[in-house]
């Protein structure tokens, strides 16, 4: 090969490629394919949010803006970055917001956020050839399902000479770093996680935000802008196809939104320090109370889980005085969900049965009329009805109230499955991502991360709802056709005398709908069903497993006092 005028064997070159920095390698490779005429090139940069959709805590973008002659900040909806190809109403209207915050911030400092509708590796492509792109950056996303699209756009920069700016911040630890500290293959317990991620250095801390004084913004013409599709505005859902029909979503999306919650969450965290526990959104859940739960934020990167992380830590050590905590124990919600990304970082079928290593075959019934019930609230459990009636209206429920209806439609109850589930909460849950949403189904149905298929934990939908929110009002509020009748029957309306039904309006099989199943009945046939199942299989399979029944417990996010009737009303 001839490299102006300089003869270099191939072998050797492919060694001192190896060895050089990235910069250095797209420089290499582009003389390669254009020459050395024009190699000094200038930096221009676009910064490509996803996730990631903030300033804190951003270290690909803080990377792109560095010594760039121009620098662009760009959104693309494609059909399915940021989960659009199978959001709802409210998931699509938290988006909106949150890219309204980025632009009204961009705005504030001379620029705008650039939304462009298209396939990424021909935007990029074209912003290369019309704008002078050379510098591509954006914050890794680690799940499978976004590996297609990423290799694309990877591929096309190498071919264009662009290089490419890669990151990690939707994560604690780099998912691919555990696995390789844990001889190549993802641990398969939470504690074995935590094991290898305490061999690791702790996770870094928060970067500042941009300094933007001296970047300097490109433009975009207007021929290049008919050419790319810019969008005049971002595009409301209503724009882009969605409908509203009764949503009222409980988040504003955003990342001043996320910081401002994040502030009362430390204020609510502080409290429970001084007052000796931990874990405050799981040792006294509220189910009528505005949610505590960052998920949404953490979910569209509005907030950095790096800064979340470590200013609950910075919390306990000032009430404490500077004394540790158990890392795993203080932050064990952000733990899982570094665990449930780090199993599916190799895994594409993860959010399925078929084809998925790490799930067990259970031949799940179907039944589309109870599947239905359950996903518009029409079962006859009122705190399974007014927990999916609270989910399709705000895109949102409390976790332990996930536990509840996920159990409810697989080994409870309906027998239905947990695939199914999985995608009513895409659609419906704001915060709802590709790993943790299908890790938290795999376990909850017995499919994954549960010992044995032992399925001895079997959520009772009147006594547990009954154990987390006694005052019954949380059904009223959501399940009105019920609000007037006496507390001895909220949770069980069934139980009524008909002259009770009729003298507050309520009527079952005619104003509420009667049970669709008995859940005495359906889960002892349900237990009996797993059983049969773990006593056929001849083989163990690889299953990931709880390590202890203390583990279960923090899974299930379950006051101790709870725990103990979950299974009411199965034997």
């Amino acid at each position: 090969m001839d490299l102006g005028g300089k003869n270099i064997d191939n072998t050797a070159l492919t060694v001192h490629v190896t060895l050089m920095t990235s910069q250095l390698r797209f420089r290499l490779y582009y003389i390669y394919l254009h020459g050395t005429k024009g190699t000094e090139m200038s930096k221009v940069s676009v910064h490509w949010f996803r996730h990631g959709l903030r300033f804190h805590d951003n270290p690909a973008l803080l990377e792109a803006i560095k010594d760039a002659e121009r620098f662009y900040a760009v959104f693309i909806f494609d059909g399915e970055s940021a989960g659009t190809k199978i959001s709802g109403y409210n998931r699509a209207q938290f988006l909106y917001e949150s890219l309204c915050d980025l632009d009204s911030e961009l705005k504030a400092v001379g620029s705008q956020l650039f939304i462009f509708n298209g396939v990424p590796a021909e935007i990029f492509t074209t912003l290369h050839k019309e704008a002078g792109v050379t510098h591509l950056s954006f914050e890794q996303d680690c799940e499978a399902i976004w590996n297609q699209r990423d290799d694309d756009v990877r591929r096309t920069c190498l071919e264009l000479g662009m290089e490419v700016i890669e990151k990690i911040s939707h994560t604690l630890w780099d998912p691919f770093d555990i696995i390789d500290a844990n001889g190549g293959q993802p641990p398969l317990t939470y504690e074995m996680f935590v094991q290898v991620a305490q061999v690791l250095e702790d996770p870094p801390r928060a970067l500042p935000n941009p300094e933007w004084d001296n970047v300097i913004f490109g433009e975009i013409t207007d021929e290049l802008a008919a050419k790319l599709k810019l969008a005049p505005k971002v595009p409301t859902p209503e724009m882009q196809g969605w409908i509203r029909n009764g949503e009222a979503p409980t988040y504003v999306g955003g990342e001043r939104q996320a910081l401002q919650h994040l502030k009362s969450r430390l204020r609510v965290e502080e409290d429970a320090f001084r007052d000796g526990y931990i874990l405050p959104n799981q040792v006294n859940p509220d189910f009528l109370g505005p949610p505590l739960s960052m998920s949404a934020a953490l979910r569209f990167g509005c907030l950095s889980v790096r800064k979340f992380y470590w200013d609950v830590h910075e919390t306990y050590y000032k009430v404490n005085r500077g004394q540790p905590s158990a890392t795993h124990s203080l932050t064990a919600q952000l733990i899982w969900r570094e665990f449930f990304y780090c199993m599916s970082a190799n895994n594409p079928k993860y959010d399925q049965m078929k084809q998925n290593p790490i799930c067990i075959q259970i031949p799940w019934n179907k039944n589309p009329d109870h599947l239905k019930a359950w996903e518009m609230g029409q079962t006859g459990y009122p705190f399974i009805d007014a927990c999916m009636r609270q989910m399709r209206k705000e895109g949102w429920i409390h976790h332990v109230g996930r536990t509840a209806v996920a159990s409810f439609l697989t080994r409870g109850d309906l027998w239905i499955s947990w695939e199914e589930g999985l995608k009513v909460f895409y659609k419906y849950l704001i915060d709802a991502d590709w790993s943790v949403a299908a890790g938290n189904w795999m376990w909850l149905s017995s499919s994954a991360f549960e010992r044995q298929l032992d399925c001895s934990v079997c959520v009772c939908p009147v006594a547990y709802g009954r154990r987390l929110e006694p005052t019954g009002e949380y059904i009223r509020r959501y399940v009105p056709e019920l609000a007037s009748l006496p507390h001895d029957y909220i949770f069980e309306p069934w139980k009524a005398p008909s002259k009770v039904q009729e003298k507050f309006g309520c009527i079952v099989g005619k104003d509420y709908p009667k049970r669709i199943v008995r859940h005495k009945t359906a889960s002892k046939a349900n237990y009996k069903m797993m059983k049969n199942i773990r006593d056929s299989l001849k083989l163990a399979p690889k299953h990931c497993a709880p390590s202890n029944a203390d583990e279960i417990r923090q899974y299930l996010r379950l006051p101790k006092a709870c725990f103990h009737n979950i299974v009411e009303g199965r034997h």
